[in-house]
């Protein structure tokens, strides 16, 4: 998730130091104080047996990760994660009094997740975006904007730091996965990531070092990470925002696999759990396709030439640049052909998480999408999920 409507935060220009260790101290005597209920026991990680067990709508739904408007979760969302046909649900400052009362609501999203009717007993993805600076839709850590971190006398010092800082404090609102670090290399000041401070610099090998120096002490606290946008969004402009409009980045293949493309490799050796892909065109990689749609990026560039075998998440389905490809189900269906294994249903719409399920039901009834490939994403999503506490 890219989108910046109104910032929950908006953090001012801090030191580079004390007052983020002390920052992260009083996190982690929060995360103490509203510790989340105590792990269910966990089912040894029978994966592809399970996938194979699950009905057509679970099949879909265990891809699905919804979302809602206010502060407590609608009866329908709640039905569905009873009924084994949800993965997760992404969380916005509109969901959020205070890490107490979100992790109230964390505690009856897992306790709906036991039902008898689901089969599935791994824990939900709870998941939000904490990227520090202005992006943070929980107060607290990591204060730090990415462009500050990189900018600091201690880089890697306070990418280690924002990455403790944002498990303390996702774990004390119950939440087990955060959409950041963005990995992007911007390229000039005041461009589409730039003027929110969400790239650490214009040198990648720089971007490469602090994205996987956060996403290593991240993943140590507890939470899972998700290296995003690839194959990256630095060279766009201001105006070029995906969540808006079709946005088309003619960066030569040489500049993405050299420049653009390092920092995931680096996250990647980092073991990080989640990759999050761009609703940009790359025309040196796929004319015709955005990334998250395009099975050249999503299968040739990130899985076979970088090697991911995690999971595949992808940005706003409901997003701007992909006004052209229909509603919500048939876009579910493209990101899932492209080898995309979790679809971001993220408008505070449970109705639109219900498209998206609805509309891998059919093609996997039609023969549109094979079962074959739905169990090997359902498979990873479970295994990154019994990997998280709940």
């Amino acid at each position: 998730m890219k989108r910046i409507r109104v910032p929950a935060v908006v953090a001012g220009t801090v030191a580079a130091g004390t007052v983020v260790l002390v920052a992260l101290t009083a996190f982690t005597l929060v995360a103490r104080q509203h510790r989340a209920a105590p792990e269910r026991p966990r089912q040894p990680a029978a994966g592809p047996r399970l996938a194979s067990r699950l009905n057509t709508s679970q099949l879909a739904g265990q891809r699905v990760i919804y979302s809602y408007r206010g502060l407590t979760p609608p009866a329908a969302l709640l039905q569905l994660i009873r009924q084994g046909e949800a993965a997760g649900v992404i969380f916005f400052a509109g969901n959020i009094a205070s890490p107490a009362q979100l992790a109230a609501v964390a505690r009856e999203l897992q306790q709906a997740n036991l039902s008898p009717a689901n089969p599935v007993r791994a824990p939900l993805l709870l998941m939000t975006d904490q990227e520090g600076g202005e992006v943070r839709r929980l107060p607290g850590p990591p204060v730090l904007s990415e462009k500050q971190i990189g900018q600091s006398a201690r880089p890697a010092t306070q990418a280690r730091l924002a990455g403790t800082g944002a498990a303390a404090n996702l774990r004390s609102a119950g939440l087990n996965v955060n959409l950041a670090p963005v990995l992007d290399v911007y390229r000039s000041a005041g461009d589409f990531l730039d003027q929110y401070g969400r790239s650490y610099s214009t040198d990648p090998r720089q971007v490469a070092q602090l994205g996987a120096d956060f996403i290593t002490a991240q993943q140590a606290g507890g939470v899972a990470a998700t290296a995003k946008h690839f194959p990256g969004l630095g060279a766009a402009a201001r105006p070029q925002d995906t969540d808006l409009r079709p946005v088309t980045l003619g960066v030569p293949r040489s500049a993405l696999r050299g420049g653009d493309e390092l920092p995931y490799q680096a996250a990647i050796a980092a073991r990080v759990k989640l990759v999050m892909l761009s609703w940009a065109v790359y025309p040196a990689l796929d004319p015709a396709r955005p990334a998250g749609l395009s099975p050249a990026i999503v299968q040739g560039e990130l899985r076979h030439r970088l090697g991911f075998r995690g999971v595949t998440i992808t940005d706003a389905l409901g997003a701007g640049a992909l006004a052209s490809f229909g509603g919500i189900g048939h876009r579910g269906q493209l990101a899932a052909l492209a080898g995309l294994d979790l679809l971001l249903c993220s408008d505070h719409r449970v109705a639109e998480g219900e498209q998206a399920l609805a509309g891998l039901a059919a093609g996997y009834r039609s023969g549109q999408l094979s079962h074959a490939s739905g169990r090997a994403a359902v498979t990873r999503i479970l295994a990154l999920r019994a990997s998280l506490p709940g």
